[in-house]
């Protein structure tokens, strides 16, 4: 079964709303090693939660994986596409303090930009 995962952007970069006004984009241009192997995991239909930086710190709306070109192992290029917007942003606070996310990189790697998420983790963030 393959990983859910997470994926960090700063809202004045590249926002869910881009994303959404979009329709999909390549996600690319990811430089920590393991992140970078995240995206090289990843495989159509992988289901992304949408988190964005910044001021927001808040996981705010879902995409999917369409395509992933990896031909180019150290700079992966993960086509995705927008999905929902949450019902509720979920706060990094509130992330924190759940102990779904213990153990998740996402609370113990802070800078990791593409976090894998169990499908339990997903499926708070989207039911929140």
């Amino acid at each position: 079964m393959s990983a859910d995962y997470l994926l960090k952007t700063e809202p004045s970069e590249y926002s869910f709303e881009n994303l959404q006004r979009d329709g999909a984009t390549v996600w690319d241009g990811v430089s920590n090693p393991t992140a970078v192997k995240n995206l090289r995991e990843m495989t159509p239909g992988t289901r992304l939660i949408i988190y964005e930086t910044g001021d927001r710190k808040s996981a705010v709306g879902t995409a999917t994986v369409v395509s992933v070109n990896a031909s180019d192992p150290k700079n992966p290029k993960v086509k995705i596409k927008a999905g929902k917007a949450l019902a509720k942003p979920v706060t990094l606070a509130e992330i924190k303090s759940n102990k779904l996310f213990a153990d998740s990189p996402l609370v113990r790697i802070g800078r990791l930009s593409v976090v894998p998420l169990t499908s339990v983790q997903y499926k708070m963030l989207t039911d929140s």
